[in-house]
């Protein structure tokens, strides 16, 4: 036991010696999970759009008045004449021009409806469609406000309600990715780096000959990666909740444990790189186009997976980050327990053990 911890503390070593490493590990956490926090957000805000009020009355300045008080919308221009729509859509400087016909005080006072035209420019869809649907909720709210409640003819009120996310903070989505993503980083490339780099440089050799048995000597490298990921993660829950402000709804107990499977699982999917290639340069492509790009664009957080083609579906249940996904989403954000994520759970043990035996059954006990 006092050798192994010694492979240990030689490895600590060597990673707090590298100022490169030490950054990828530590700081590259709290820089994705600011990016993705703020900068990377489905959200839409401010987003600059034109109107042409042909009526200039009171009502359609109340409601241009509303739009411009949400945060979700910024005039950019006032428009003179429908012409100058389209050209100002090719500048674009617009996402979005709200046309307010010449009667529409009158329409709204003697015929209870008004028009009111809504153009966006759709060459981003998800954009145009999220902006349509801002700007339509926020003139249903002044529609309702200005009858008073009074009941309308046929009139057919809607009424949403968002569970776990009702401001629709984008941060609620992106938070489970992000620890996703890192922990995927830190275990599994760097991981598969560490030991490679070992048989590049010929000190391998060495320490298979030492009296330590080969897998200790893996294992013990394996083990700084495993508690700086618990640095990791208790870094990523922080910033999630007191910069970000999103909440821990679950046990955090459970989210700590299968955050650690996770982690074990990841690791022993570096290990299974290092055993089978002999290069710093392969370890990490296998370890990029295998797990990471995966982790981004199989996992869900980025893109729904129900609208893959369906091969593509079947090739994400592979993805072990996709399952760490939905156990994050389930018990941080949903307030779940492990009665709803124990499928997942299962998924994500199988997977650990397979990885393990994969990589002990592939390991070389001799390099040559």
């Amino acid at each position: 036991m006092k050798q192994f911890l010694s492979f240990v503390k030689k490895e600590f070593y060597h990673i707090f010696r590298d100022h490169r490493t030490m950054f990828i590990l530590l700081g590259m956490p709290v820089v994705q999970i600011i990016i993705f926090g703020f900068a990377l957000t489905n959200e839409v805000k401010n987003s600059r759009i034109a109107v042409l009020d042909m009526a200039k009355d009171e009502a359609s300045a109340s409601l241009i008045n509303e739009l411009e008080a949400s945060r979700y919308f910024e005039i950019e221009k006032y428009l003179l004449s429908y012409q100058e729509v389209e050209a100002e859509f090719k500048t674009g400087r617009i996402h979005m021009a709200v046309i307010l016909p010449q009667n529409f005080s009158s329409d709204l006072l003697h015929l209870n409806t008004a028009q009111v035209q809504l153009i966006a420019d759709a060459s981003d869809p998800n954009m145009a469609n999220t902006l349509t649907n801002y700007a339509s909720a926020i003139i249903m709210d002044y529609l309702e406000r200005i009858t008073d409640g009074r009941k309308l003819p046929y009139t057919i009120k809607t009424e949403y309600r968002m569970l776990y996310n009702p401001q629709m903070k984008g941060a609620y989505n992106f938070v489970p990715g992000v620890m996703a993503m890192v922990l995927m980083l830190v275990c599994t490339m760097m991981t598969a780096i560490t030991i490679v780099r070992e048989k590049e440089t010929g000190t391998m050799e060495v320490l298979l000959v030492s009296p330590v048995q080969p897998l200790k000597i893996v294992v013990a490298k394996a083990v700084p990666y495993m508690l700086l990921s618990m640095v990791n993660i208790a870094t990523i829950l922080l910033l999630s909740v007191f910069v970000l402000d999103v909440p821990i709804n679950g046990s955090l107990l459970l989210l700590v444990l299968e955050s650690i499977l996770f982690t074990l699982t990841s690791l022993a999917f570096g290990l299974f790189i290092s055993s089978v290639t002999n290069s710093q340069q392969t370890a990490m492509f296998i370890s990029l186009t295998g797990m990471f790009l995966p982790t981004i664009m199989l996992s869900g957080f980025m893109f729904p997976i129900e609208n893959m083609p369906g091969i593509l579906q079947y090739i994400s249940n592979v993805v072990p980050a996709k399952w760490y996904y939905i156990i994050v989403r389930s018990v941080m954000i949903k307030g779940t327990g492990l009665a709803t994520v124990w499928k997942e759970t299962l998924i994500l043990f199988g997977m650990l053990l397979f990885l393990l035996f994969m990589s002990i059954k592939t390991f070389k006990i001799r390099l040559a």
